[in-house]
Order: C-alpha cells, then sequence, then structure tokens
C-alpha cells in the first residue's frame, strides 16, 4: 500500500457563511465528502465515485472569517485491492508542536457499479402523520443554518421512527468538474440530514450530528434546482448515539442517493438541548 500527504486550498464559498456551529464557520459534512471526492478523481480516475464506504466525520474544520481559502491536508492510500481510502486533515499549531487533526475519511471501491433503483414505498407520507413541523420553524430552532441551507421545503412530516420530507437544491455557480457532475448537489443529502437530526430530537436529550455512515450509493445524481423528496428512519439508539437509515428519491419513486447505517451524536457537549415541544410531540 502506499500513502500520500498533500496539500490542498478549499476554496470559501459565500454560502459556507450559512453553516455554522457554536458561531464558528465548519465546512459541511457533505462538502468534505465532496472535497475528498474531487481530489481522489484527480489521482484516481479509475475509481467509482458514487460508492462510499466507511465514511467517518472526525471533527469540524473551522473556516475563519472574511478568509477565501482554507489550507488543508489530504491523505491518499490505494489498497491491494484497488479501493482508495481518503482522508482530509489539518495541521493544529500547539506551543511545544505541530500536530495533525483528522476531518474526515472514505473508502472509494473500485469497481463500477449500476444502482438505479425504484423506491419500494410511497412517493409521500401517511396522512396520519403524528407530528408536522412546517420548514420554517425546522430552521428557526432545531437546525439553526442560515438560508442556503435551509434545503427542507413545505413540512417535514414526523411519525413513529420515520421522517418523510421534501428537499430542494438551490442553484450556486460552481466551475464544472468530474466529482461534482458524478455526485450531484450536495445540498439534497445536507437537507436530509437536517430531516434526521428533527427525527432523532425527538427520541433523545441531544441535538444529533451525522459523525459518519456505513455507505452512500449514488444512483443518480441530484441536479441544482430539483426537487426531491425524503425518507429517513430511525434504526436504534443508545445513550449516546443514534442509528438511521435514509433514501432521496423523486416524486415517480426513482432513487437517487441511499445512505445506511448513518450515527448521529451529540457534537456540543451537552450545551444544545431539544425543545420540549418537539419530543413531547406538540407543536407551538
Amino acid at each position: 500500500m502506499t500513502s500520500d500527504l498533500t496539500t490542498v486550498a478549499i476554496p470559501v464559498q459565500p454560502w459556507f457563511a450559512d453553516h455554522c456551529f457554536n458561531g464558528r464557520i465548519v465546512l459541511p459534512a457533505v462538502e468534505t465528502m465532496l472535497l475528498l471526492a474531487t481530489e481522489v478523481a484527480a489521482i484516481h480516475p479509475e475509481i467509482n465515485l458514487r460508492v462510499m464506504d466507511h465514511v467517518r466525520f472526525a471533527r469540524f474544520l473551522e473556516i475563519p472569517a472574511q478568509s477565501n481559502t482554507v489550507e488543508v491536508l489530504f491523505e491518499c492510500r490505494q489498497n491491494k485491492d484497488g479501493s482508495v481510502h481518503a482522508k482530509l486533515l489539518s495541521r493544529r499549531q500547539s506551543k511545544a508542536m505541530a500536530r495533525l487533526q483528522e476531518h474526515g475519511e472514505i473508502l472509494f471501491s473500485p469497481a463500477p457499479a449500476n444502482h438505479h433503483c425504484i423506491a419500494n414505498l410511497p412517493p409521500a407520507p401517511l396522512a396520519a402523520s403524528e407530528t408536522k413541523v412546517p420548514a420554517e420553524q425546522v430552521y428557526r430552532e432545531l437546525v439553526p443554518f442560515g438560508p442556503s441551507y435551509h434545503t427542507l421545503q413545505e413540512t417535514l412530516h414526523l411519525s413513529g421512527q420515520v421522517a418523510w420530507g421534501r428537499l430542494k437544491a438551490p442553484v450556486f455557480q460552481h466551475a464544472p468538474d468530474r466529482a461534482r457532475d458524478s455526485l450531484g448537489s450536495p445540498f439534497p443529502l445536507d437537507g436530509a440530514f437536517h430531516a434526521a437530526c428533527v427525527l432523532g430530537q425527538r427520541f433523545t436529550d441531544f441535538v444529533p450530528f451525522p459523525v459518519g455512515f456505513d455507505r452512500r450509493i449514488i444512483s443518480r445524481p441530484t441536479q441544482p434546482g430539483g426537487s426531491y423528496r425524503t425518507r429517513v428512519q430511525l434504526l436504534s439508539r443508545s445513550r449516546d448515539e443514534l442509528l438511521f437509515d435514509l433514501r432521496i428519491f423523486d416524486d415517480q419513486g426513482n432513487i437517487f442517493e441511499s445512505v445506511t447505517g448513518i450515527r448521529m451524536r451529540d457534537v456540543s457537549g451537552g450545551k444544545i438541548k431539544p425543545p420540549e415541544w418537539l419530543r413531547d410531540g406538540r407543536i407551538k
């Protein structure tokens, strides 16, 4: 196995300023995946970017205010089976020495795959949804990101351990590249994570954020300006972790993405708590 460590300058997009946690601008997990895919595609064009395994988000990458670029480190290792293990890291300078911090990692498969399929579920939520939360309230009280990341639209439906929502990918201008064309817009998956965050807040005393997942399969790339639906299911929960699966599909039931084994945890150290009205199933 060979491993290379290179320096990469991330262009800071204007909409990143709307993705804040605890008063800091942080790189979204979906942008971390897109960045790693872009770097892998440049080195290993044979890799299938649409299947991601063993994805982990170790810690937030903070983006300094007013910065145009953020310098990070990209580590790439090709395994004997042809798969590629990619990591996003940064250097943290302490008084004594500089240390490497890991922010994200993905295992990419070398094999081509065709995962076009139809969802085996209705394209709309059941009429007997227990709780309905307007998207405006989601972003005002439950997922406090700025308007660029208000991907959930209309009403989020919660029924038992399932959430249904409509997603809208905003239209932002990007330079064309292979990874973005292959993976599609990062915003629908980000919005699906928001739906999982809201669903999880009904069952725990912390606000859950994604820290990793087992597998992501992109059957069709989502498009800027496109409208989609998501179905999120809570599979299990423990005192400090929730486990979800989700799908993103269109109104005809065509699958665009599926993500399995999503792990969500408290990343605030207990500082952020769900509102009582959501845990009680009551809308204010």
